[in-house]
């Protein structure tokens, strides 16, 4: 007998498992969708105000303004013409160079190409960039931020402050707004813009680290403002400006320690000392400085102490210049400088730069500190003659100490060696201990004291006796190459 398999019975039995088991998925499924919904997300409304806690609208404002400037120079690197050089088909042509025969060799010279940064001050065409963007050059074009570009003529520019004026013939472009750069405040916000490393323009944000930063030997004359914004080569010339986007700062120079980039340590030229260079180049081709005629010093605790002063304050005489607006007014070697017209003065450097800013022939009024009480002088600054021009360079003062010094009497011969006037008295010092306190401090071999405490040092004898009588602390009054100087003990 044949068996007959129902098939229809375990097809139906598998449709029903697998119906079970879908059923199953969808309860799990659904059960996960309980237990982990959908993500959902929220967009802002094209409506939606953005947060003002932002400085695109300070930049959108500031951005127009700031160009980037490109240069050209030739550069000589050596001569041309050598044998190396010339291959001997063509030596026919140029003479025998290379082995002294024949023509002379020319020196070669090499296409250099630099870029920086600029800042629009005027609608018609003026620029303010730094001098070294522009320095020697044969060519300058100046790109705006419209890509539109032009050949720029160099106005004029100051070397010693690092700034330049530019002039484009254009019309109708968007100058930027010229804050004061004498109401910045440590800890206020920057904006640093300019073109770094040739990317394309470039905002940073920081703070004022510092103001009045001097004696870097980066520039002649130096009042710097100190921040944090990312500053990099490109960026010199370009704008620092506030959290209201008014150029404060000429962005000129960064302390990198050997490395290409910034450190965090960037210096710009106050909008006050660039704008009085501006101001001058384009009303008179130049830049004209008065000038007091002293040789000034740092203040040191040492020195307020020995002079009676209570303030470590103001700038020290260490010389005054024959016939110097100071003589003519009566100003001393030893005065303490504490304001010029009630504008206190800090440091030496401060009184150079103030002084520098102003108008030869301008009548002012020195307060000075001298023997325990101030006094006022009136005087009349001169035109710095370009020669006098080293004699007011600040000379760094410094705490001396008269341990490991030899000294010897003047006699005629050494003070024609050291360039003293006929008759001049005093002790020079032959040797200094490396090790000591004195050089450490600054003496030198060649310097000649010629004053301990205001007393008069004519021989090793009034010298040994004014230091036993000296104690603890002294005043020297040295004679450095020609000028003098005051070391504190």
């Amino acid at each position: 007998m044949k068996t007959q398999w129902n098939w229809g019975r375990p097809k139906t039995a598998a449709a029903t498992m697998a119906l079970a088991l879908g059923l199953g998925g969808l309860a799990v499924a659904a059960a996960d969708h309980l237990i982990n919904p959908p993500a959902t997300f929220k967009f802002a409304s094209p409506d939606e105000p953005a947060s003002r806690n932002s400085f695109a609208p300070v930049v959108k404002k500031v951005l127009p303004s700031v160009v980037t400037i490109t240069s050209a120079r030739m550069v000589k690197t050596g001569f041309q013409g050598g044998e190396d050089e010339i291959p001997p088909i063509f030596r026919q042509f140029f003479g025998d160079q290379g082995n002294g025969g024949g023509q002379p060799r020319m020196p070669r010279q090499q296409k250099e190409e630099g870029m920086g940064s600029g800042v629009i001050v005027s609608p018609n065409g003026y620029i303010l960039t730094n001098n070294h963007v522009v320095d020697h050059a044969t060519n300058v074009t100046v790109i705006m931020p419209d890509k539109r570009e032009y050949k720029a003529r160099v106005v004029g520019a100051d070397p010693k402050t690092d700034i330049a004026v530019l002039k484009v013939d254009a019309g109708g472009l968007e100058p930027i707004t010229i804050g004061d750069s004498d109401k910045v405040q440590v800890g206020d916000y920057v904006l640093a813009v300019g073109n770094p490393f040739g990317v394309g323009r470039t905002v940073t944000m920081g703070i004022v680290s510092a103001t009045g930063r001097a004696n870097l030997g980066i520039e002649d004359y130096e009042d710097f403002i100190q921040t944090d914004a990312s500053i990099n080569p490109g960026n010199s010339g370009g704008a620092l400006v506030n959290d209201r986007g008014e150029l404060i700062g000429i962005n000129t120079a960064i302390l990198s320690h050997g490395s290409e980039g910034n450190q965090g340590i960037g210096f710009a030229v106050p909008v006050s000392v660039a704008r009085s260079v501006m101001d001058q180049i384009i009303d008179k081709g130049k830049v004209t400085r008065a000038y007091l005629g002293v040789m000034a010093q740092e203040v040191t605790p040492a020195m307020a102490k020995a002079f009676h002063e209570t303030e470590v304050r103001g700038a020290l005489i260490g010389d005054v210049t024959p016939n110097s607006p100071a003589q003519k007014a009566g100003l001393e070697k030893g005065d303490i400088i504490l304001d010029i017209d009630g504008k206190p003065v800090n440091n030496s450097a401060e009184l150079r730069m103030h002084v520098s800013l102003m108008t030869p022939g301008t009548k002012v009024n020195v307060t000075v500190f001298r023997d325990g009480a101030q006094k006022t002088l009136p005087l009349t600054l001169a035109e710095m003659p370009s020669e006098t021009a080293k004699n007011e360079q600040p000379e760094s003062g410094g705490e001396d100490a008269l341990e490991g010094i030899t000294v010897e009497n003047v006699t005629a011969r050494t003070a024609q060696q050291l360039g003293l006037p006929a008759g001049a008295a005093g002790v020079v010092v032959t040797s200094v201990d490396p090790a000591g306190k004195a050089a450490d401090s600054g003496l030198k071999r060649g310097d000649v004291i010629q004053e301990v405490n205001h007393k008069p040092v004519r021989n090793t004898a009034d010298f040994e006796a004014a230091m036993r009588n000296a104690k603890d602390s002294a005043l020297l009054l040295v004679n450095r190459q020609g000028n003098t100087m005051y070391l504190a003990v």
